[in-house]
């Protein structure tokens, strides 16, 4: 059953490619579905594929993207969704911009170092960056900006996935975002002490 009233939430998963943003969401969506939740998941390579295909991995293409992203994460937000974000978005400034635009905003830095990532990464991106065949890849020839203060870091090297989707429920349920019936289920399942 669907909640009535849900409140209007972008969760936003930032971090270096194949770091494990999509998993995270797709574990989250899943269990804020579970629980009755109106829910959609924006993967920052399959949006671009739409909204995006005009647009480039320059800086000023990639700030670009994520504004569109958040621009449809702000119109799904407040009109109750709670939305799930999955974009590598290196830059804070751009960041920044998108949180104050959408205004219920919840950050999760989803932290794993470059070698982890090179390592899962079963496409070969990394690879072909490294040998220059890709160029302006974020964490080889761009930087990426973690984020100062994020309210989630998953460090996903460390951390199982239900480990980390754990944190941010929890997080969800200690800002208010999920209902009291709600967090009966969560204290339950998964608070640690």
């Amino acid at each position: 059953m669907e909640k009535i009233n849900q409140t209007g939430l972008t969760v936003w998963f930032t971090g270096l490619s194949c770091a494990g943003k999509t998993t995270l969401s797709l574990a989250v969506a899943e269990e804020l579905r579970s629980l009755g939740y109106t829910v959609e998941v924006l993967d920052s390579t399959v949006v671009r594929q739409d909204l995006g295909k005009s647009l480039g991995f320059s800086k000023v293409d990639r700030d670009e993207n994520i504004r569109r992203i958040g621009f449809l994460a702000h119109l799904l937000t407040r009109n109750g969704v709670i939305v799930l974000v999955s974009a590598i978005s290196p830059y804070n400034q751009v960041r920044a911009e998108v949180r104050k635009r959408i205004g219920n905003f919840m950050e999760v830095y989803v932290n794993a170092p470059l070698k982890v990532c090179e390592a899962r990464d079963k496409k070969g991106l990394y690879q072909l960056a490294r040998a220059g065949k890709i160029k302006e890849f974020t964490g080889i020839d761009l930087p990426y900006e973690a984020p100062p203060h994020p309210e989630v870091e998953c460090l996903t090297d460390l951390e199982t996935v239900a480990e980390s989707k754990e944190k941010i429920i929890l997080k969800m349920n200690n800002l208010g975002y999920l209902e009291p019936s709600d967090r009966s289920h969560i204290n339950g399942n998964f608070v640690r002490i």
